[in-house]
């Protein structure tokens, strides 16, 4: 494989990888909520841990404060995440947290979120729990 498949690789995998963590996310922060706790404390004690990430850290106060304007817009998202699921197929892996992550990334664009920011995905969990997390001003 030459650099340029490396590369696309790499972006692959990290595609991959931001998936299962933003989705990671959104149910922690849905956990968190119905079991009581404050999110926003939640979120700045786990940020220092294992849980740990830039879903965390830079999303999940996002999320808190409702800010679901596009880092990065959800329909491109997608887009790679389609890119991925068919390398996948080529070189016959299975990757089940990638494909029901794009799952919920295909059911956030048919409730209109595919001008939002990936983290807009809480709304899909809010909705499958007919619920929504508490705002906060972090």
């Amino acid at each position: 494989m030459g650099k340029a498949g490396a590369g696309q690789h790499t972006k692959m995998a990290n595609q991959i990888m931001l998936a299962n963590n933003l989705f990671g996310v959104c149910e922690g922060l849905i956990y968190g909520q119905k079991s009581g706790l404050t999110l926003d404390q939640m979120v700045e004690l786990l940020q220092k841990g294992a849980a740990g990430s830039f879903q965390l850290s830079g999303l999940a106060p996002r999320m808190l404060r409702r800010d679901l304007d596009p880092g990065f817009y959800v329909e491109h998202f997608v887009k790679y995440l389609g890119i991925a699921l068919d390398e996948c197929k080529r070189m016959n892996i299975a990757l089940p947290g990638m494909s029901q992550a794009t799952q919920f990334f295909h059911a956030y664009q048919a409730q209109g979120g595919s001008k939002r920011g990936t983290h807009g995905l809480i709304e899909v969990f809010e909705k499958m729990n007919n619920m929504q997390i508490d705002q906060y001003k972090i």
